[in-house]
């Protein structure tokens, strides 16, 4: 009896042991904030295998070399017939195996013939040196469930494990997965442990932070861990709730922040004044999401207007891609590739803007009061400051932005470099003063 019961007392060991390491494990699989490419900005859900191989080749010879690695395919990869502008909801045309798991349509992955799925188009993806990531929506088929699928590995089906409350309000293809439910965990399990089969590096779940499903959550990381495969999971849309923050920061890689970032300088400053809170949160492994980066050529065939240029002026521009780096957000690049001018390359491929990206810590607010906003963070292994300075405010004067030394907390400003252009800014050691005009920033680097 006392053999058996040690026994036990090992196995219950060791699940505990799996377990937390398990926790802890996937936050090594992320240690900066990714980087990479998504298919939404530019083709919503309607994007085609060559499309991804265009901006996969377009990035590992231009891009990869400065941190950029991810490809990612958004939404509704498994509908045959959805269209630009919105989602065809009227009568799509769902690809879905018999345990309920959507497969890639076909007629826009060709690759996935004869039951590969994505296999064929991760594999061109990873010989070029990059990751290969997808989109899904949380929950389980409404066709699985009309159709009472067996979930694999399981004894239930998909009727057994559903839920209509919280449905999705804006894409109805899944119900919720009531995770109290026997079948509900083998549900996520299966799902996962077919995305891990193809060579999946990265999953996006959508519909799943705001409201917070943590339930749903839970069992997706319980999912991904058994599969033995570093994805990196993405929670998303915004606003992730900041009273959930330590749970999040325990269950997955990334979460949204906000809703989807477009274009517009509105969506720009929301996204400032939204993300100060979460500051504190921003961690190795675990990474606070500002949303795609709607830059360079979008819309293709979108959901937001027509075939377009971003409509941010070059300075607005700037102070997105200075938030997003100092804010060390993930950075998913919206805009289509091949179609990239040399304003947003020299926005993407600033060394020493991803450097401090890459290497700072101590992200901080040092003020926001709506018009004026300083954002600083520090290299731990260098001992360099960063600063970034905005003006958001609407009317037309240039407004003056001061900040001491104290502030940064050192005693002396010796040498002040603007990241973005590498030039030396003169200083009189006392305090850095700059002259910002509307919906503009400068980004200094302080020794």
């Amino acid at each position: 009896m006392k053999r058996i019961i040690s026994v036990l007392l090992l196995l219950c060991s060791m699940f505990t042991i799996d377990q937390t390491y398990a926790q802890q494990n996937f936050k090594n699989w992320a240690k900066t904030p990714p980087m990479g490419w998504n298919s939404w900005d530019c083709y919503g859900s309607s994007v085609t295998e060559a499309e991804v191989k265009a901006n996969a080749d377009y990035m590992a010879s231009r891009l990869k070399s400065f941190g950029w690695e991810y490809i990612v395919v958004d939404i509704r990869w498994f509908v045959e017939n959805d269209k630009a502008g919105g989602y065809n909801q009227t009568d799509p045309k769902y690809v879905i195996d018999k345990f309920g798991r959507y497969l890639p349509a076909l007629n826009r992955f060709p690759s996935a013939a004869d039951g590969q799925g994505f296999k064929n188009l991760a594999k061109y993806i990873h010989a070029k040196g990059l990751k290969f990531g997808i989109h899904i929506m949380r929950g389980i088929p409404t066709l699985a469930v009309k159709e009472k699928m067996p979930i694999k590995g399981a004894k239930y089906t998909a009727d057994q494990i559903y839920s209509t409350a919280l449905q999705c309000k804006w894409l109805t293809d899944n119900y919720t997965i009531d995770a109290a439910k026997p079948g509900a965990q083998e549900y996520y399990d299966s799902i996962m442990e077919l995305y891990a089969s193809w060579g999946v590096d990265f999953i996006k779940v959508d519909d799943l932070s705001r409201p917070y499903h943590q339930g749903e959550i839970e069992l997706i990381r319980k999912a991904i861990d058994k599969t033995g495969r570093p994805i990196v999971l993405s929670t998303s849309p915004g606003e992730t709730p900041i009273e959930k923050a330590e749970h999040v920061q325990q269950h997955a890689n990334m979460w949204r922040m906000v809703d989807d970032v477009w274009d517009t300088w509105p969506h720009i400053t929301h996204l400032i004044n939204v993300a100060q809170p979460w500051a504190p949160y921003i961690k190795p492994g675990t990474w606070p999401d500002c949303d795609m980066i709607p830059l360079g050529r979008i819309s293709i065939r979108g959901e937001r207007g027509g075939d377009r240029a971003s409509r941010l002026t070059k300075d607005e521009q700037q102070v997105l891609m200075t938030f997003f780096t100092i804010f060390r957000s993930p950075l998913m690049f919206g805009g289509d590739m091949p179609s990239l001018d040399p304003f947003t390359t020299s926005l993407l491929t600033n060394k020493a803007v991803l450097k401090m990206h890459r290497e700072s810590t101590d992200v901080k607010f040092l003020f926001n009061d709506r018009k004026k906003v300083a954002v600083t963070s520090t290299n731990a292994k260098t001992g360099q400051h960063y600063l970034a300075l905005f003006n958001l405010s609407d009317e037309p004067d240039p407004r003056e932005i001061s900040v001491k030394p104290s502030d940064l907390g050192i005693t002396k400003i010796a040498k002040v470099t603007d990241s973005w252009t590498g030039k030396v800014v003169q200083n009189d050691g006392k305090q850095i003063t700059v002259n910002l005009k509307p919906h503009s920033c400068v980004l200094y680097e302080i020794k």
